[in-house]
């Protein structure tokens, strides 16, 4: 490739799979439309790939273009990592209310309650570190956060706990996978059977769904890609990569679309509870009982 691909083509990419239209990605970025599809065209051309496949009925992403379109999000949540940091340097301020949560919380859930919390407290500054369920309860016992938030299925031995919020995990496929055809339920054996696209070991995701096959009396699953977050395994899926367990909160949008199948599956309990936790020698006070607070107003 002669030149990069700028940022802003790349965001334009990740719109257009997320509205599932090049019209709604134009119309929300404020953009006419031949401005968009110019700007398409030159990621093309500088990548060497179709992105988008352009009918009479519309435009969509091409296989190729959902991969990228992937790749081109965790690129950006890097960015927003790297702006995220260097302001904290460059302020040096302490964070008022830290947090860490589940990658799949944050992503999903975090965004709303804090929005909330800084309506009514517009001067509170927060920390959130984004990590897997697993490591929560070891920021939490260093003193590293004040809250956390976790999507395992037990709570942690020793922290106090409180659900806000229930979620379960689908079967997922893209249209075009033989099982969006099925007209009987997958059995739970040939779901552990089948190569998946999954997430990575230490993910609340992946304990959940490996004691539910367990309790099934299912072998363990079997990996076809394992991926560090629910937007990759989504991505992985609509470009056809195979059939995968995701959070419902990861793929709403993309079900009531059409632009992927959920597959009903007998035999085996898919649903899950996600939970605050905090450390028992550090009572909750100030912004993180007021975060809680919101949580359970919101409660879903």
């Amino acid at each position: 490739m002669s030149q990069l691909p700028d940022l802003e083509s790349l965001r334009l990419l990740v719109l257009v799979g997320d509205l599932g239209s090049l019209s709604r990605a134009a119309a929300q970025l404020g953009l006419a439309q031949p401005s968009v599809s110019k700007r398409l065209s030159t990621l093309e051309r500088r990548l060497g790939l179709v992105l988008v496949e352009r009918t009479r009925r519309g435009s969509q992403l091409t296989d190729a273009g959902r991969a990228v379109a992937g790749w081109a999000q965790q690129v950006l949540q890097d960015l927003d990592g790297l702006l995220t940091g260097a302001e904290a340097l460059r302020t040096k301020r302490d964070a008022e209310l830290r947090v860490a949560a589940s990658m799949t919380v944050a992503e999903y859930l975090v965004p709303g309650w804090l929005g909330e919390l800084r309506r009514t407290r517009p001067e509170l500054y927060v920390g959130l570190q984004v990590t897997n369920s697993e490591h929560v309860p070891e920021l939490l016992r260093s003193g590293a956060v004040d809250l956390g938030f976790i999507e395992s299925p037990r709570a942690p031995a020793g922290l106090p706990a409180r659900r806000v919020a229930h979620d379960r995990l689908l079967v997922v496929v893209a249209p075009g996978h033989p099982w969006a055809r099925r007209r009987r339920p997958l059995g739970v054996a040939e779901l552990a059977a089948a190569p998946l696209v999954l997430r990575e070991r230490g993910s609340g995701t992946r304990e959940t769904l490996d004691q539910a096959l367990r309790r099934a009396g299912a072998a363990e699953p079997r990996p076809l890609l394992e991926l560090g977050s629910a937007t990759a395994v989504r991505n992985a899926v609509m470009a056809g990569t195979g059939p995968a367990v995701i959070s419902e909160l990861a793929v709403r949008t993309d079900l009531a679309d059409r632009r992927l199948v959920a597959v009903e599956v007998e035999g085996i309990e898919l649903h899950r509870v996600l939970r605050a936790v905090w450390a028992a020698e550090r009572p909750l006070a100030g912004p993180a009982a007021e975060l809680l607070a919101v949580t359970r107003r919101h409660r879903c």
